[in-house]
Parts: structure tokens; C-alpha cells; sequence
């Protein structure tokens, strides 16, 4: 029998929400989980069990769902809660819960900064508790896998910053990139990035048979990326776009080098730091990966090109945006908080 983790999900019917239910379920340590739901109903029908909600998941696996609560969260005995809800709803959730002794995975960005004002400015939100935030841990594994041992409350990335900040992280960190000539990240991402509540923007006939940028120089990843990068505001333009797809994210990195140096020397730097057991791929030098390679995964593909010279280097990043780019991280994420293998129930 399981011995693993009791596990509460505090919001199921987003897209976030339905992939993390499609890999709680079959997680092979997960003891028992419990699904909660914000009003208690799907339209005008009440739900008890998550095949209900799911009806794909048949056969596979099932799990209560339940109207939703603080008091029944705690109540409940988990010892660990994610939160797939909106920022503010997080803010006041996350609290009491880790209060009560309980692990917890925020899905949202309520807790991504340590810095209250930046959060405020960004998100146009009241900040989280000052002391919750400098305690959060911000969950991208193979760079913070130390403090995730330990956490309480662990931030989940955004997807975006997931797939900038592992593109750019082992470059920056080598001082290989000479970030006084600028650095390019040129993101896009599929249609359920933007979550299922309805947009305009976001409806087929708007989506379909085109492409387009949005929030230039103003997405509110930004801060996200540059502060985990090191980087000043005015070293990276961040550009994203809708593709007229599902899901998946793609990033195009674009740097110069401060001196020359072979394919060969960036392509060991990329290995030797994603050397551990975490869930980043690295692709043969001169090799880039696609979304079709990463979709329904919870891999990051890494691949890069270097122009002859040895100074001008374009680097693809891509990821699932529900995966590794949310639910898959932050199952990643519980495995490394409740000393299980990291990769465990995402392969």
C-alpha cells in the first residue's frame, strides 16, 4: 500500500487545473487525494467524484470532489494542498494552510516575488503577507532544488518565465553573455496560457488562422524573468505571441557573446548544468527542438545554434505550458518537498 503524501487540489475545472488532476490521480506515491471545488458545481450539476467532472479519466482512476472550504482543506488531513486558483484568491488561501502545517504548491504568481511593490505594480493586486513571501520558495527545480527540500510554501513559475529563465540560466551564470548588447527572448504560447475563463481575444474565430503579439513591454512575466536572471530591466526585451494552437510554449533567445567560443563548449556548459535528475533536455549542438516534441510532457527541450564567428548564439527553449510549465512543475516540484524522485508520476 502507498505510504506517500495525502494530497488536496484547491481548484479543478481551469486547464491548469484538469492537467493536475490527470497526474495526481495516477501519481504512483500519492497515498489519497481530494478534489475541491470553488462553488461545489459544474454549471447546474453537482459533482462527487472527479470522473464526473473528467469522464476521461474512467477507468484510470478516481477521487472525491468537494465543495470548497479553508476549514475543509484542513480538516481533511492532507499534507499537501496545491492551488490552481486566481492570484487573489491565493493570497488569502495560502495562509491559514501553511499555518495548519500543510505543504503548499500556489499555482498562481501571488507569491512568485519577495517584493511586495513589484507584485502590486505588476498584477495590480494587494500583496501577500510580507513574511509568507520572503518565505516562499520559487519552484523551478534545477535551480532551486536545495531550497525546495525544505519549503513550506513553494511559488510555481509562470510558464513564459520557465521556459526563459532555463534557456538563459547556465549562459548568465558562466558570464559567457555580454548582456550590455541586449538579449532577445521572443516567446510564444498556445491558446490555453490565457486560461479558460472566455475572452475575447482568446475565441476561435479570433485565434484561428492568425498570429500576434501581445504586451509589449508590459507583460507582467517580465519582472519574473529578469529578477531570477540577474538582469536590469533595460539588458532583455521580452516579446510574446498567440499561436492558434492548443498549448505549448516556444522562446527564441537571441545574445551575444562577451568573447568567441565553440558549439561544442556551449553544449557542455548546457549538460554539465542540467547534469541532475531533473526534467530539462538538451539537444545537439547546432539541433533545435519544436513544441511537438515537448507536448503533453513535462520536459523542457533546450537547443541552440552559434553563428560562425563564435559570438552571436540563438538558443530554443520549448515546453507545454500545462506541463512543465505548470501542473507537471508542480508535481515536480512535490516529489522534491516530500523527498520523493523528482521525476516520479511524469515520465
Amino acid at each position: 500500500m502507498t505510504t506517500g503524501p495525502k494530497v488536496a487540489v484547491v481548484g479543478t475545472t481551469g486547464y491548469t487545473g484538469r492537467e493536475l488532476a490527470r497526474l495526481v490521480v495516477r501519481h504512483p506515491s500519492i497515498r489519497e487525494s481530494v478534489f475541491y471545488l470553488r462553488e461545489g458545481r459544474e454549471g447546474e450539476r453537482h459533482i462527487d467524484w472527479l470522473t464526473e467532472l473528467y469522464p476521461d479519466l474512467r477507468g484510470r482512476a478516481d477521487a472525491p470532489c468537494r465543495t470548497f472550504s479553508v476549514e475543509a482543506v484542513i480538516a481533511s488531513e492532507a499534507s499537501v494542498a496545491f492551488l490552481a486558483m486566481p492570484h487573489e484568491v491565493s493570497t488569502e488561501v495560502a495562509p491559514p494552510l501553511v499555518a495548519a502545517g500543510m505543504k503548499v504548491i500556489d499555482l498562481s504568481a501571488a507569491f512568485r516575488f519577495h517584493d511586495p511593490e513589484t507584485y502590486a505594480k505588476w498584477y495590480r493586486l494587494p500583496p501577500a503577507p510580507a513574511a509568507l513571501l520572503e518565505e516562499a520558495v520559487y519552484g523551478l527545480p534545477e535551480i532551486y532544488r536545495d531550497e525546495l527540500e525544505g519549503a513550506r510554501l513553494v511559488a510555481n513559475p509562470g510558464c513564459y518565465p520557465t521556459a526563459a529563465i532555463l534557456a538563459l540560466k547556465p549562459l548568465l551564470g558562466s558570464g559567457w553573455i555580454d548582456p550590455f548588447r541586449g538579449i532577445v527572448c521572443d516567446a510564444k504560447s498556445g491558446v490555453s496560457g490565457a486560461g479558460k475563463q472566455p475572452k475575447p481575444e482568446t475565441h476561435f474565430v479570433e485565434v484561428n488562422e492568425n498570429f500576434r503579439s501581445y504586451g509589449l513591454f508590459t507583460h507582467r512575466h517580465t519582472p519574473e524573468i529578469t529578477g531570477h536572471l540577474g538582469l536590469d530591466s533595460d539588458q532583455m526585451i521580452f516579446t510574446t505571441h498567440l499561436l492558434p494552437i492548443e498549448r505549448g510554449i516556444l522562446a527564441t533567445v537571441y545574445v551575444w557573446l562577451g568573447e568567441p567560443h565553440h558549439a561544442g563548449e556551449i553544449e557542455a556548459l548546457y549538460r554539465s548544468f542540467y547534469a541532475g535528475p531533473g526534467m530539462v533536455r538538451i539537444w545537439a549542438a547546432g539541433e533545435v527542438p519544436e513544441l511537438r516534441h515537448v507536448a503533453r510532457t513535462n520536459f523542457c527541450d533546450i537547443g541552440f545554434v552559434l553563428d560562425r564567428g563564435g559570438r552571436r548564439l540563438v538558443v530554443v527553449s520549448c515546453l507545454d505550458n500545462l506541463g512543465k510549465g505548470a501542473a507537471g512543475q508542480a508535481v515536480q516540484n512535490m516529489n522534491v518537498m516530500c523527498g520523493l524522485q523528482e521525476t516520479e508520476g511524469l515520465l
